[in-house]
Order: C-alpha cells, then structure tokens, then sequence
C-alpha cells in the first residue's frame, strides 16, 4: 500500500513551506492530534485510495494536479486564473477534510483462496456531523482560519455535477469561479487517472 509515514512528511512539508495564514498552525495541530485520523484515513470505502493513508495520500495528487493546471500559460492568459501557492495549497490539501474522522475498520466474513470462511476487515461509513461534503470541509477549515470567497467557493464545489441535484447552481459557480473548475478537474483527474477509482 502506502507508506503513512512519508505521506505525512511530503504533506506537512507542502503546508509549511506554502501555507501561512493566520490559524493556519492550528489546523495543522489539529490534523495530526489524535482527534484526526487524517493521515491514516482512506479516502473512500471501496474506490479511489480506499487504504490506510489513502486520504492523505489523494490530497498531494489533487495538490500536485491541481498546480500543474494552474501553472498553464492558457489557465493564466486566457482563463485569468492566477492564484497564489498558498490558495492551491489551501484548496488541494484541504478540499476533503470532511473526511476525517468518517471511515471505521469494520469486518464481515468472506472466503480466503481456500474456500475457507474468515473475518476481513472492510471501511464504513460513520458520519457523526453530516454537513454535506464540500461544505463540511469550509465549515471545518473555517473553523481555524479564514477562507477567501473564491478558496471557499473552489472547496464547496471539487465535486462538480457530481451528485449535485441543482445543476443550475453549481454551473453558477464554476462559472464564477474560475478556482472552483480547476479543483474539479485536478480532484477527477487524481481520483481517476492517478488512483484509478470511482469517486
């Protein structure tokens, strides 16, 4: 799989060297508290980096995919989208921390190779403060420092179409912010080219 370890070290070195915001050092405290499982979560139950780790993990690929398009000559000239490394470590490290603390190690049986029966271990789903998703995240993030509209509107929105029922309200947003396409298209492409998974 992964090894949590190194993980956690690129992440904390991604944060440090780019992220500065007042509150910042709180919720980087917080995520390696024991009150987070952050870096030892999966990212989902069964799809894309769905492993110890896999959470931290999939924020670096969204960070590192998510830089690469915003460091485009077309995403800056043509889209006029110019962020700062702060505002796409923010965006890319932090858009599913509404994960934390969300998968649980349950067991069910199921046949080895042998045709034997035994327990195996399996993530579910818990959430014990169901706020939705992108919005959970800038509810949590906000709860340590200050997002900027567009930061906020980026995180609401990485989902894009996906499960959303107003699609007039989330074309809205991708229109207006430019920010808010751009972690769609890096959070499908880590989930889906690099992870290989199903959201």
């Amino acid at each position: 799989m992964t090894d949590t370890k190194l993980l956690m070290d690129e992440f904390i070195t991604i944060y440090k060297n780019n992220i500065a915001r007042p509150g910042s050092e709180r919720l980087l405290d917080y995520l390696l508290s024991e009150n987070s499982d952050f870096f030892v979560a999966p990212a989902s139950t069964k799809y894309h980096s769905a492993f110890e780790g896999g959470l931290c993990q999939h924020s670096i690929n969204v960070y590192r995919c998510l830089k690469a398009y915003c460091e485009r000559e077309r995403v800056k000239d043509e889209y006029g989208l110019n962020v700062s490394d702060e505002t796409i470590a923010i965006v890319g490290l932090l858009h599913d921390i509404c994960k934390v603390n969300i998968y649980e190690t349950s067991f069910r049986n199921a046949k080895n190779e042998q045709g034997v029966w035994e327990k195996v271990p399996y993530y579910s789903f818990n959430d014990e403060l169901p706020y939705g998703h992108g919005e959970k995240s800038v509810y949590i993030i906000s709860g340590f420092m200050r997002l900027s509209r567009e930061e906020a509107f980026a995180i609401r929105w990485h989902m894009g179409f996906s499960g959303e029922e107003n699609k007039n309200t989330i074309g809205k947003a991708l229109e207006m912010f430019p920010l808010a396409l751009a972690v769609y298209i890096a959070d499908m492409e880590a989930t889906f080219m690099i992870e290989g998974g199903k959201i």
